[in-house]
């Protein structure tokens, strides 16, 4: 893994106030015939954004449905409020005959029979992108962490690039693609990328440096604003935070808070660092897409490049030094219980890897594709739900 090195001298920083805000997208599936719903009740919405106080959405596409936790000044808080949104979202679609899954691909539907939600903004997004849009029957899971100085923001952003790989490998959550087995941990990027302005972020020295660029293409008339800059990691447009969007949508409740915790551990390190005129170095963009390759293929199985020994590490390894690493961080912010959660996430294995297991464990008691694909969302509507750990 990388190691810190000396920084400017005479750095005073004002400690953020990391707060935190999740936003996590479900699907929303028939629970007899177990494919996507195909055009879910706006009551179904409107019933979870009433009950939680605007907090649920629609999103894209109509079988797609949005969260969002309020603000949150400890991971406990999230933890919490995101518990609450799901239980909603849960017991509003159980209501219909439907339930959510959160996962960041069907394992079976098809994306051509989706129909976007109606509304202007989809209907823009569809024209402008055409295919590559219609096939974002794709979920993830966003989140904002409170770094109000803009300058400390476009800092920080180049330096957790360099885990976005490590953070994709302990979320992955989208083996299946349209029923078949894609090989990937991750195949929901694959689909993702296809849109502009994605993917690992540009380096910026300063935050004006970052509005120089995204003026050019608003004057340019090609982009509204800067929430048309899908980035793996970027500014937030609305909100004094930070964005980390790389992750797949993590079926299990633990997990998500656990990555999410991650995350706001590592900026605080890095910010404890900076504080000591020292930083995280700095890599290349190529070698941050290669590790984040090696997260969609193979998630946590095979290892990623440590840039600094410049081999191939075991993913065990690399997560046992980056928790050592953020132990005070933990500490101070009393999350220390969420980042022990990362080593059962390896044991265990991600979403990716228990859906797998699902699967071949159906298809070996003699149940057909179809039949294996249906038990798989069985196992993510009982997991998102929180009721089971059965088939783990």
């Amino acid at each position: 893994m990388a190691r810190s090195e000396g920084g400017e001298d005479g750095v005073s920083i004002i400690e953020p106030s990391f707060t935190v805000g999740i936003e996590e997208e479900y699907l929303l599936v028939d629970r007899e015939t177990r494919d996507l719903a195909g055009d879910p009740c706006g009551e179904i919405i409107e019933a979870c954004a009433e009950r939680c106080d605007g907090q649920v959405g629609p999103e894209l596409l109509k079988p797609q449905i949005e969260v969002g936790t309020r603000v949150c000044h400890s991971i406990a808080e999230v933890r919490e409020n995101l518990e609450q949104l799901r239980r909603t979202v849960v017991d509003c679609a159980g209501e219909h005959g439907l339930a959510p899954i959160a996962a960041s691909t069907h394992p079976f539907a098809t994306w051509s029979t989706q129909k976007h939600t109606e509304r202007e903004r989809y209907h823009s997004l569809t024209q402008e992108m055409q295919a590559a849009a219609r096939r974002m029957l794709i979920c993830g899971m966003h989140l904002h962490v409170g770094i109000e100085d803009e300058e400390l923001r476009i800092d920080l952003m180049n330096q957790l690039s360099y885990f976005l790989p490590h953070l994709l490998a302990m979320s992955c959550s989208s083996p299946f693609w349209q029923g078949r087995d894609t090989g990937l941990k991750s195949y929901r990027l694959t689909v993702f990328d296809a849109l502009p302005r994605t993917g690992v972020p540009e380096q910026f020295s300063s935050y004006a440096e970052y509005r120089r660029h995204v003026k050019v293409l608003v004057d340019a008339g090609v982009i509204d604003d800067g929430t048309r800059i899908w980035w793996d990691l970027r500014p937030s447009e609305r909100y004094p935070t930070l964005e980390t969007r790389v992750m797949d949508v993590c079926t299990s409740i633990d997990d998500a808070v656990a990555l999410s915790a991650l995350i706001v551990c590592i900026l605080r390190m890095l910010w404890r660092l900076r504080r000591r005129n020292q930083r995280w170095r700095i890599y290349s963009p190529m070698l941050i897409r290669e590790n984040r390759w090696r997260a969609m293929r193979y998630g946590t199985d095979e290892g990623m490049i440590d840039m600094a020994l410049g081999v191939v590490v075991p993913f065990p390894d690399l997560v046992e030094e980056l928790t050592a690493l953020v132990t005070d961080d933990a500490a101070a912010l009393g999350c220390e219980a969420q980042i022990a959660h990362l080593p059962t996430i390896l044991e265990r294995g991600t979403s990716a890897h228990r859906q797998r297991a699902v699967y071949d464990a159906a298809v070996a008691d003699g149940a057909d594709q179809a039949e294996a694909g249906r038990q798989v969302v069985d196992f993510l509507i009982r997991e998102t739900s929180g009721r089971t750990q059965a088939t783990d």
